[in-house]
């Protein structure tokens, strides 16, 4: 690859997505890990567009969808979801 595509790849690499960026979490179900999960947005002055959740007896799955992220700025929130106690997994996915 050229050092000019590179240049552009890089350039676009923080650009908003057009597209919906989509956290997927397996967490513990405990009483403030809504509140853990959604504090990496809100310290950012996001807002996400739908929040969905749901208790499986001690687990919780938790969608959080977001529009307009970079994708450097969705992995980062992931990275940081991902070290919060009691979260099992996180998934990243880009909804088109």
């Amino acid at each position: 690859m050229s050092s000019v595509a590179q240049a552009a790849d890089a350039a676009f690499a923080d650009l908003p997505l057009p597209e919906t960026a989509c956290f997927a979490v397996s967490a513990l179900a405990d009483p403030g890990m809504l509140h853990r999960l959604l504090e990496p947005f809100a310290k950012r002055g996001l807002v996400p567009s739908a929040v969905y959740a749901r208790q499986h007896g001690e687990d919780l799955s938790v969608d959080i969808q977001i529009d307009g992220l970079t994708q450097t700025d969705a992995a980062m929130i992931g990275r940081g979801m991902r070290q919060i106690f009691g979260v099992d997994v996180v998934l990243v996915l880009r909804l088109l």
